[in-house]
């Protein structure tokens, strides 16, 4: 993860932290992570998997994009290959945000990227939660974990996010574009 993103993850942690009046022991407790994790984030010492900025998201009531996305200019665009990116714990899987909820908006838009392997398992989002996702290229097996559905390329599928769902990519070199909606 680069510099710079790990150092704009750490201030929007501590931002969010004090903004919900919570100390670390509360936010470290709230997110099933040690105080000690929370530190090295907050310090800038951390390098954070996409499970871990999800958790520490919902214990602190707000987006995922919250916690890595810099502030916007006006005009605003991210070639393939740039962007924050994300990688999972559990599988060959990446979110790159591509643009996060402005004021009054809610939602946010990322590129996938994944390999056949381990399934990327995601825990419940915010209540009201909705996750829309439009395959670009391979195939994939997605949606709510009791009844995911496979994907091809063009096929759109959207779920609740705020029940645990899965992203599997069933051939190399799959990619989507994922919108996860907040109410």
């Amino acid at each position: 993860m680069e510099t710079d993103l790990i150092g704009l993850i750490a201030a929007s942690i501590r931002r969010e932290r004090e903004r919900a009046g919570l100390s670390m022991t509360e936010l470290a407790k709230r997110a099933g992570i040690a105080k000690s994790t929370l530190s090295q984030l907050e310090s800038g010492a951390g390098n954070p998997s996409v499970e871990t900025l999800w958790a520490i998201g919902a214990a602190l009531g707000v987006p995922f994009s919250r916690l890595v996305d810099p502030p916007r200019p006006n005009v605003r665009i991210i070639r393939f290959g740039e962007g924050p990116v994300m990688h999972s714990e559990q599988a060959t899987y990446s979110a790159t945000l591509l643009a996060s909820c402005p004021p009054g908006a809610r939602r946010d838009v990322y590129r996938i990227d994944a390999q056949p392997g381990d399934s990327r398992l995601s825990d419940p989002h915010m209540p009201g939660t909705t996750e829309h996702v439009v395959l670009g290229s391979g195939r994939a097996l997605v949606g709510p974990v009791e009844e995911p559905v496979e994907v091809g390329p063009g096929d759109y599928v959207s779920y609740p996010g705020d029940a645990p769902h899965i992203f599997t990519a069933l051939a190399p070199d799959t990619s989507a574009v994922m919108v996860v909606e907040h109410i």
